[in-house]
């Protein structure tokens, strides 16, 4: 835990009084319209910097020329059947990253929609594995003001004018509007999962006006969380006037999308005062259509009306310069226009849009809020091979275009439930004054990633109805070896032909066709990252599940019995592994996958094909320790048992590894591991105390499930494998990076303790006695972090003991974001809280500060020296819920069963091998499908 005389240094601290008056702050100070005490803030006029994005040195660009041929002949392939790469560096966005993002819209699993900090729409990630970051400029809120005998009146859009866009439109465009903001007095505060806009005085100089955005993210509801819907609140006061409010929006899901034609615009008039227009967006290349849906909240004070069709030309019949004239002149649209029914499809090249107005006097003095809604449903997801299920929240919600008036309906009734649970959720931490300013706000702002980072949440009940997925050309193996799709000889004429059709479906799902409905949350899938497009990629989400397991239990669960379903599955289509040619099969019976695919995850998994990832030595010891983990803490004792079966599979699977029987795995002279750039030779410091903690693990597991003998396997084989690996890599003050003779096998690695990360918040005992890991720590805090600029960057990768940047490739030179996370986790769990607090600190110094690189909500897989980021929007990153976890070690790991792993059962290297000992061990529970492992169910 924080001790009380930890942050006498100086922390970074922005109260809102440095950016707003405190007599705006008074007004606004009434229905949540004031800004949180603690939020990420910048001002509507900061420049917004392009990112720079990495190179590779000469040296490295010569290593990996073979492999950048084979990956570009790779990407020309996929690109010729219709589809992307999942690694893809040759093709670049045509809007380049700048530091402009904000928090995103929506819950989880449901498309998102992020929204820059001064503003726009952008980041559309509708369809899944695609993000078109490019901003949609006609979707705005505008205010229009006038009073009574007052000449003087204020119209303009509620975002700053400097966008390189503006001036490619047309006079009758989006540029005839008054884009009139400067935002030097205005300032944007965000906590994830909300956010506000606060113009003080900007444009009236008399009127105070909040525009506060909520996006149902709520821990542990399972229900909300998985809705495509935002509300945004604006809040008026001071001065008396006539106030209008606009939000436009353009029919539209990113890209060019909007011209491609047959989009129709209506109006609606719902239940309770909601009123709006519904879009409905036809979607190219055969993807499921999308209805967004506009709208506001009438009451006794605001008056609803709407403009249902207005286009972006100067050749539409009722243009954007129209519009704003329309409402400069009246500040309302025409109440006729709710009767007009739906337009006529759009016409190939044109864009329409449509407009809400909500207009209220403001009395002197007084106060209004205004509510608007925003929802987009996308009942079906459609992935590129075929398969199509229903979203989560069509569960409650239908698949009906209209359930996007029931969204923005709920959305506008339910928003103050949601605020009070986010409070109640966020407020423990906010007000923790042992807890430094920047960690607070950066903790919850990082959670972005579990909307914008592609995620996709699906109904079970489509898994069933679908046969559990329209399996494409497969040969993929249960436990048993029988093939559940069709023979290897017509197979293989598929594959040649291209043939994509026909192919039974594997099972690869968990059944939860008979689990209870409360206990059913469906299906979760997010990306690595939407530069490297591969779903649940499982060696980073060993750094990233701390987030689900603390808020979303349930689905962590669901996401760990997915991947021990996958153990016991076998694969064996052909495929080339780009970094040396070689050819292997897909999905080895008893590895853990690297992912669970990209074009149709569940059945089809390792897109990742740089690698053979079978002969990774993280992945499966990595599952091991999950698994554990959330068993520990959830004391969910049928998940246990459940899993149990692939656990073993996996612990025997590595056996293959041990080359000299000391019980210690080796790494075989290639990046077999996370590191896939990073050679590894012999023993290494990383997977070598994976491996440590693994056995633990395991050990410990087996115990609580009954199976006693192998628990004493695994204690043995830690023993001696401890010794091994000590003898071979223990230098007296870390673990060298491994046993090789190369140029850097004595470096200090940031990463070498992630299995003691594991076995500290699990409940497991040190892997190594307690000074040796307070002095790797804080050789690693000395070195990897402090002479790191100075501890403002986070903490690199490698770096020998020399002082000098380990500059053997690009991941050994770079600092990964998500790794200095855990590290400062491990910190805090080894009792050395300031050292771990000031190691994260460099992260959001470097990432999130003003001083930085301008990575907010963008944060990436990691950057260079000289701050130049790879993979923006990154999984690894939510590893700061890592050190939340170490600070706030749940009871059920506190109080949960100890194990002994010094007491043993004396065994010869024979009888120590996993394979030398098949032992039945029967369960009263039933275990995942057909495992026929050496458990027998």
């Amino acid at each position: 835990m924080v001790g009380p005389t930890l942050f006498h240094r100086r922390k970074h601290s922005w109260p809102p009084e440095e950016f707003i008056s405190k007599a705006t702050l008074q007004l606004l100070d009434f229905d949540s319209a004031a800004p949180p005490s603690h939020a990420w803030r910048r001002r509507l006029n900061c420049h917004a910097n392009i990112l720079k994005e990495f190179t590779i040195t000469f040296r490295e660009a010569i290593k990996m020329v073979r492999l950048g041929i084979r990956l570009w002949s790779y990407v020309r392939e996929e690109a010729s059947h219709g589809r992307k790469a999942p690694i893809d560096p040759f093709t670049k966005d045509n809007c380049r990253p700048s530091a402009s993002q904000g928090v995103p819209l929506g819950g989880m699993g449901s498309g998102s929609i992020s929204r820059g900090f001064r503003g726009e729409f952008k980041q559309w990630q509708i369809t899944p594995g695609t993000c078109d970051p490019s901003p949609m400029m006609s979707n705005q809120f505008s205010i229009f003001i006038s009073r009574e005998n007052v000449h003087k009146k204020y119209a303009s859009v509620l975002a700053p004018g400097q966008h390189g866009s503006l001036g490619k439109s047309r006079d009758k465009g989006i540029s005839s509007w008054g884009w009139n903001l400067n935002g030097q007095h205005s300032t944007y505060h965000a906590l994830f999962p909300r956010a506000w806009t606060i113009y003080d005085g900007e444009p009236d100089p008399e009127l105070k006006i909040s525009c506060r955005q909520i996006s149902p993210f709520i821990p542990n509801n399972y229900r909300d969380s998985s809705l495509p819907a935002a509300v945004f609140l604006v809040n008026t006061g001071k001065e008396r006037a006539k106030v209008s409010l606009v939000f436009t929006w353009a029919n539209s899901i990113g890209g060019t999308s909007h011209m491609s034609g047959g989009h129709v615009n209506e109006p609606f008039i719902g239940e309770d005062g909601v009123s709006g227009v519904l879009l409905h967006h036809k979607t190219g290349k055969g993807n499921p259509p999308v209805t967004f849906a506009i709208s506001a909240c009438e009451t006794q004070n605001v008056n609803v009306t709407v403009l249902p069709c207005f286009g972006l030309s100067e050749d539409s019949y009722f243009t954007a310069k129209d519009m704003w004239e329309t409402m400069e002149k009246d500040g309302n649209f025409d109440q006729e226009n709710f009767n007009s029914g739906p337009s006529m499809p759009s016409s190939p090249g044109d864009t329409i849009c449509a407009a809400v107005s909500a207009s209220a006097w403001v009395e002197a003095h007084g106060k209004c809020t205004v509510s608007f809604a925003l929802s987009w449903p996308s009942p079906k997801v459609k992935f590129s091979k075929g398969s199509t299920y229903d979203r989560r929240y069509t569960k409650f919600y239908g698949t009906s275009r209209r359930a996007a008036v029931d969204l923005v309906h709920d959305a506008l009734t339910h928003y103050k439930r949601w605020e009070d649970d986010i409070e109640a959720w966020q407020n423990p931490i906010l007000r923790d004054d042992m807890l430094p300013e920047w960690y607070k706000f950066t903790l919850f702002n990082e959670l972005y990633f579990l909307v914008a980072g592609g995620t996709v949440w699906i109904d079970s009940a489509s898994l069933h109805a679908n046969g559990n997925g329209q399996r494409q050309q497969s040969d993929l193996r249960n436990s048993d070896g029988k093939a559940s799709g069709i023979d290897s000889k017509e197979q293989q004429n598929n594959l040649n032909n291209g043939d994509r059709n026909g192919i039974e479906s594997n099972g690869l799902f968990v059944d939860t066709s008979q689990a209870d409905d409360e206990d059913d949350v469906g299906r979760f899938l997010y990306l690595e990252g939407v530069e490297y497009v591969m779903w649940n990629t499982y060696d980073v989400h060993f750094y990233a599940s701390y987030a689900l397991l603390m808020l979303f239990p349930k689905i962590e669960l669901n996401i760990q019995r997915d991947f021990a379903k996958a153990v016991l599955s076998e694969d064996t289509r052909k495929v080339k592994f780009l970094a040396e040619g070689n050819w292997g099969i897909r999905k080895v019976r008893g590895a853990v996958p690297h992912d669970l695919g990209m074009h149709d995850p569940w059945n089809e998994m390792n897109a990742y094909n740089i690698h053979d990832t079978s002969k990774w030595k993280d992945l499966n010891p990595k599952f091991v320790l999950q698994v554990y983990r959330d068993f520990a803490a959830t004391g969910d004792h049928q998940f246990g048992i459940d899993v149990w079966p692939a656990v073993r599979a996996a612990m025997e699977y590595m056996e293959q590894f041990d080359r000299d029987n000391d019980d210690l795995i080796e790494n075989d002279g290639f990046p077999d591991q996370t590191y896939d750039t990073w050679t590894v030779h012999g023993v290494s410091a990383y997977c070598g105390c994976l491996w440590l903690a693994a056995l633990q693990a395991a050990a410990a597991m087996a115990l609580q499930v009954g199976d006693k003998f192998f628990a004493e396997l695994c204690k043995n084989k830690f023993l001696n494998a401890k010794a091994a690996l000590e003898a071979k890599l223990w230098n007296g003050t870390y673990l060298n990076y491994d046993s090789g003779a190369s140029s850097n096998s004595k470096s200090i690695q940031t990463d070498q303790l992630a299995g003691q990360w594991y076995t500290a918040s699990s409940g497991l005992p040190p892997v190594f006695e307690e000074f040796k890991i307070r002095s790797t720590l804080q050789k690693i805090f000395d070195f990897n972090v402090m002479k790191t600029r100075g501890g403002r960057m986070g903490a690199v990768n490698g770096m020998h003991p020399d002082g000098k940047v380990d500059e053997t490739c690009m991941q050994s030179r770079e600092i990964w974001t998500g790794v200095t996370y855990a590290a400062a986790a491990t910190m805090i769990l080894s009792g050395m809280e300031e050292q771990g607090f000031t190691t994260a600190e460099g992260i959001f110094t470097a990432g999130w500060s003003e001083e930085g690189f301008g990575y907010w909500f963008q944060t990436p897989e990691g950057w260079t020296m000289d701050g130049h980021y790879r993979s923006l929007i990154y999984m690894r990153p939510l590893a700061i819920w890592g050190m939340q976890w170490a600070l706030t070690l749940p009871k059920a790991i506190l109080d949960g069963p100890k194990i002994n792993m010094v007491d043993r059962v004396h065994m010869s290297p024979r009888s120590r091998r996993f394979s030398h000992n098949v032992k039945v061990v029967k369960h009263k529970a039933k275990c995942f499908g057909n495992c026929k492992l050496s458990c027998s169910c």
